[in-house]
Order: C-alpha cells, then sequence, then structure tokens
C-alpha cells in the first residue's frame, strides 16, 4: 500500500497546495461538477473556455517521443541535444464544444495585458455572434484562469459589457483548465520537432485545430467534468493525467 503521506505530481505551472487552496479546489470543482449535472446540453452549449499559451518555430521533442525502436545489436544512434528556439507567439485561443471560435496571436513587440484582453474579448463576442447562433442569447458562460491580465478592472468590465456569465476557477490550477488538460498538450506534441518559419508555424496550428473532429472538442469539456468530480474525492489534490 502507498503512503499517503508521499507528495503528489504537481503540473507545470503549479504549486503544493495549502489547505485553504485545497478548499478552493474542492468547493469551486463541486459547485460547477453540480451545475454540469444538472443541465450536461446547456452548459455544452453555453460554455466558452480559453486560456494563453507560447508556440514555438522549433521545439525538441522529449526524450520519449525521440526513441528509436531497434534490435537489441543494433548500435545506438548518437543524438544531439536540441534546445527550444527563442523565437515564440503567444497564442489565445477561446473554444467549445465545436470548435474553435476565436484565435488571437499576439504580435511582436506588444504586452498581453488588461487593455489588450479586454479588447480581446469584445472582438471574441462579435465571433460568438457570426459562428454560434443562439449562444448570446442564452447566456455564454466564459472560462478563464486567474491570471492578472483576465482578472484587471479593464478586463472585468470587459466581461461585464458583453454580457458574459464568468466562471469561477481555483488558483494554481491548470488540470482543471481544459486548454491545459486537454487542447494544448495535444497541440505542441504536434508541433515539437518540427521547424517553422514566420507564417509556417501559426498555419500549422490552425490546421491542426481545423483537422480535430467535434468529439474532440466534446471530449474536453466532458473530461472537465470528470476532473472536477475527481478533485472532489480527492479532497482537492491535484488531479493527476
Amino acid at each position: 500500500m502507498a503512503n499517503s503521506t508521499c507528495p503528489k505530481c504537481v503540473p507545470d505551472g503549479s504549486r503544493m497546495l495549502t489547505d485553504d487552496m485545497k478548499l478552493s479546489r474542492v468547493t469551486i470543482s463541486g459547485a460547477l461538477l453540480t451545475r454540469y449535472n444538472a443541465n450536461p446540453d446547456d452548459f455544452h452549449f453555453r460554455i466558452v473556455t480559453s486560456d494563453e499559451t507560447w508556440v514555438y518555430h522549433f521545439d525538441p521533442e522529449s526524450k520519449q517521443e525521440s526513441m528509436e525502436w531497434k534490435h537489441a545489436t543494433s548500435p545506438k544512434t548518437k543524438k544531439f541535444k536540441a534546445t527550444r528556439s527563442t523565437k515564440n507567439v503567444m497564442m489565445t485561443i477561446f473554444w467549445d464544444s465545436k470548435g474553435v471560435i476565436h484565435i488571437d496571436y499576439l504580435p511582436h513587440g506588444i504586452t498581453m495585458n488588461g487593455e489588450y484582453y479586454a479588447k480581446l474579448l469584445k472582438q471574441v463576442r462579435q465571433s460568438i455572434k457570426m459562428q454560434r447562433r443562439g449562444k448570446i442569447r442564452r447566456g455564454s458562460m466564459l472560462h478563464h484562469d486567474n491570471a492578472p491580465v483576465h482578472t484587471s478592472r479593464v478586463a472585468m468590465t470587459a466581461v461585464q459589457e458583453c454580457g458574459y456569465e464568468l466562471l469561477p476557477h481555483p488558483p494554481y490550477s491548470p488540470d482543471l483548465a481544459p486548454s491545459d488538460f486537454h487542447l494544448f498538450p495535444r497541440l505542441k506534441k504536434h508541433l515539437r520537432g518540427r521547424r517553422f518559419e514566420d507564417d509556417e508555424l501559426t498555419a500549422a496550428v490552425e490546421v491542426w485545430l481545423g483537422d480535430q473532429n467535434l468529439d474532440f472538442y466534446r471530449s474536453g469539456i466532458s473530461d472537465w467534468q470528470t476532473r472536477w468530480n475527481n478533485c472532489v474525492e480527492l479532497g482537492g489534490d491535484y488531479v493527476e493525467k
């Protein structure tokens, strides 16, 4: 039997959880789980989840990804350590159960701040009106994490002006953010090991996103519900992969 006091795996971007953090995670997960279970179809229709991430012009494969199957007597292949490119683009994506609603690539020389994000939220509302008939009328539920640009006064004002219902998200919880546990890991695995020039990177991102079927996006939201349940059962500990 494993020792119950051994440390849990901590996801990237997280920290060791305090009792207060665990309580927050259980409380929020329980509330969202109750809401989801009351009407899953309504939740899937109304939700919009978003997050930012860096994508790189070259991101080397991990050791596991680059392993080669060979005969036991085959000579070992000498490999040179590859480093991640310094050229990158910050991508902000808004998506739901049906797919991508809006993508933004931060222009070079521009800082992602509250003002930029507020303008982005207004652009997203227009994208929702064009691509998701009835979503604005029914009431769009917006989910994002607690990054300073998201919680800034100007961004919160934009949330209200756009008529979004903002869903809560516990601090330091990438394991409870669909982009972090579902979309970004798969996208980045697809991009790793390939070299891109200029616009080739964003084109590759959009081709991959467009190639994913509806089940891919819907499962990302459905798995969220499973993670809320697991979080509650674990007493607020991180939900492992």
